[in-house]
């Protein structure tokens, strides 16, 4: 592993340390810093206790201000594009046909989601997100490239128990930047119920930010976990769960893991 990626995966971008070496490193990110703090604060105290709640706050103060860096940070609606091609792309090329349900948590102002809609049969994509405010820009983006008659479905949700959809449903769950911005009891929530609503034989896709270090959070939006962490947790509610090293030579800054069912054999041994 270089240097660079091994000093990245390391950083435990809480402390004061990191804080004030990329502060000398990049002044110009300071004072939006600061003022992203400031907010973040003030709706951690209205919404004290209750994540989804606080991060819901947080969307619609990002998509007020543009949709599409309220996804990801997006700088630009090219990099948006890239990264929602990168998406489509790389299930694609694992295997993703029209005949597949899909399940998008988070799906956003649908970066990857339009791709995807267009790809699938009519009715074959389900997008929820807890933001109300970035469904809506996700409908502009339905009407913009005219895919209304591929009837997909957007839906804001309170949680992630999924329990408004069917059992053994969706051949394929896919979360970009979710796990993310959620702390450790939001992803444990995830993963004991998705196992519940993905068809036997279905992928359930994820990504994260990844340490090797330390686990930690930043202004509560953005949370550091290391891959055993989520790869436990998932076996604990009985699923089978892999990193997926081809995800890494790819230019996004997050990591990958794969949740399926376990087979039999696997069950068995687990058991």
């Amino acid at each position: 592993m270089p240097h660079n990626a091994a000093s990245r995966l390391s950083a435990n971008r809480s402390s004061l340390r990191h804080k004030l070496r990329y502060a000398l490193g990049h002044p110009g990110r300071v004072l939006p810093y600061l003022r992203r703090a400031g907010r973040d604060g003030l709706l951690r105290v209205r919404h004290r206790g209750n994540h989804v709640g606080y991060y819901r706050a947080v969307m619609a103060s990002d998509t007020a201000r543009s949709p599409e860096a309220a996804v990801g940070g997006s700088p630009s609606h090219a990099r948006w594009l890239e990264i929602g091609r990168m998406q489509f792309d790389y299930l694609v090329g694992h295997g993703l046909t029209p005949r597949d349900r899909m399940l998008e948590i988070g799906c956003g102002n649908l970066r990857a989601g339009w791709r995807f809609i267009e790809h699938l049969e009519p009715g074959h994509y389900y997008g929820v997100d807890i933001s109300p405010d970035i469904l809506v820009e996700a409908k502009k983006t339905v009407v913009r490239y005219g895919l209304q008659g591929r009837m997909p479905y957007l839906t804001p949700v309170q949680d992630l128990t999924f329990d408004f959809l069917p059992d053994a449903w969706f051949t394929v769950v896919h979360a970009h930047s979710v796990f993310s911005h959620s702390p450790l009891g939001v992803v444990d929530e995830c993963l004991a119920h998705v196992g519940r609503i993905l068809a036997p034989g279905g992928k359930f896709d994820f990504t994260f930010d990844r340490t090797e270090g330390a686990e930690h959070q930043v202004l509560h939006e953005d949370f550091y976990y290391r891959t055993e962490t989520l790869i436990r947790l998932a076996e604990r509610h009985g699923l089978a769960a892999r990193f997926q090293d081809d995800w890494e030579r790819l230019p996004h800054g997050q990591s990958k893991i794969r949740v399926t069912h376990r087979r039999p054999r696997e069950a068995d041994a687990g058991g």
